[in-house]
């Protein structure tokens, strides 16, 4: 049985693709598979998932050597499990820069293209075969599109994103306006979370000069309900850096709507790399980015020490 899963901490894209490539495996390719997670979906994903009839894919604890694979929506050693590179790694289907340390048994396909959206990448691939998908495949598709891009207001979001995400919003019936504003709602409430695990839902180690940041980001159409919990987090920061090994937390909360970030700045450090990274001076704890909306592509790029 083949085990498809994207990265730790699952977004919606992390969470989708697995179901739709692990669709596209065992019924279209007719070689057993099964969709997995690293860890809990976040409140987006867990809607998403309800939302288009899906139970929650069993989360993966041990990796066996051997075990067959398809990594998709990343291709970070640091993102997936100890003992990924003891596994049979058969594809890796992605849409971030290419990392290195994967280290493969044989020849494997690897599709690695500038879109949006794993699942954007899934649609070329599937071809004309999505006719024959489920309306809760296509959904999940949509859902991953919505999310990835932020309704197109993310700078990743490409022409090609747009289409397939309007062909299948047609093709369902759907409203992409309705169906955004309420994953955006489900995303924005993380009333039931610890400080702690709102750092850890959605982050990604980066070296930043010879110091190792965790990025954190918390997409939001509600940032005050967050912004109102800075000094929990801030707080918070040092335990859940010490956990990942990382020299610090910095946290960006993205206002989709508003189109911009907050930068919580815990100390001199982080100030220091704001005020560098984003040409910005920093006067309190936290600072406003205006059009500051991507981690992939405005955040990670640029930060410097």
């Amino acid at each position: 049985m083949i085990k498809v899963f994207g990265h730790f901490s699952p977004d919606t894209d992390s969470t989708g693709s697995p179901l739709i490539w692990a669709w596209y495996l065992d019924q279209i390719k007719g070689q057993p598979a099964q969709a997995v997670l690293l860890g809990q979906p976040n409140t987006e994903a867990a809607f998403a998932l309800q939302h288009w009839g899906f139970e929650q894919p069993e989360i993966m604890t041990d990796l066996p050597a051997g075990t067959p694979v398809v990594i998709v929506d990343t291709n970070n050693p640091s993102e997936l499990p100890e003992g990924i590179n003891a596994a049979d790694i058969q594809g890796i289907i992605d849409h971030h820069k290419l990392v290195g340390g994967l280290e493969t048994k044989g020849p494997i396909d690897i599709t690695i293209r500038p879109l949006a959206c794993t699942a954007t990448i899934m649609h070329d691939l599937i071809g004309a075969q999505m006719a024959e998908a489920p309306r809760g495949i296509k959904g999940m598709m949509l859902s991953c599109i919505l999310s990835d891009t932020l309704e197109f207001r993310s700078p990743t979001t490409t022409q090609h994103d747009r289409d397939v995400a309007e062909a299948l919003a047609a093709d369902l019936g759907v409203e992409i306006g309705d169906l955004a504003a309420q994953m955006f709602a489900a995303k924005s409430d993380v009333s039931a979370f610890s400080e702690a695990e709102l750092l850890k839902m959605d982050a990604k180690k980066y070296a930043v000069g010879d110091k190792t940041f965790r990025i954190s980001v918390l997409e939001t159409t509600a940032p005050q309900q967050i912004l109102s919990r800075k000094d929990a987090l801030v707080a918070a920061m040092p335990g859940v850096a010490q956990e990942d090994g990382a020299d610090e937390v910095m946290l960006f909360v993205i206002d989709i709507l508003n189109e911009e970030a907050t930068l919580l700045v815990p100390n001199a450090l982080v100030k220091a790399v704001a005020e560098k990274s984003f040409d910005v001076s920093v006067s309190g704890d936290t600072v406003v980015l205006p059009g500051v909306m991507s981690r992939k592509k405005q955040i990670i790029p640029v930060l410097s020490l």
